[in-house]
């Protein structure tokens, strides 16, 4: 096997995580447990807000541990719930942001001219 110097990564790998589906009652130390697995965690930042239960960032020290984690994770049942294990990246949660404003801005102008 290539050492892990030698590997390239496809470029959407990074060490930030962006995790769905989580059941919402996981405790921070059942993440830990689960995530931990994989390698060493530089912080685990769970939703708590109405929009963001079941969902957490999960970073990893080494990009190695996190693409581990995605290839074995993803799918992974907890608690009755199927994991989404994703990389993060700033762009997609940008255009997520930027449909949501768009999407409020259209519900502000059809009642502003009384449409449906």
């Amino acid at each position: 096997m290539a050492s892990r110097g030698r590997v390239r990564l496809p470029p959407e790998v990074n060490r930030i995580l962006y995790v769905r589906n989580l059941p919402y009652k996981i405790k921070p130390d059942e993440l830990y447990d689960v995530f931990g697995k994989f390698g060493s965690i530089r912080q685990i930042r769970k939703g708590n807000a109405p929009g963001t239960k079941g969902t957490a960032f999960v970073i990893y020290d080494d990009i190695y541990d996190a693409k581990n984690a995605v290839d074995h994770l993803s799918g992974f049942n907890v608690a009755g719930r199927y994991l989404v294990c994703l990389y993060y990246s700033a762009t997609r949660l940008q255009k997520k942001l930027d449909t949501q404003g768009q999407k409020e801005e259209i519900e502000r102008l059809k009642r502003e001219h009384n449409l449906e």
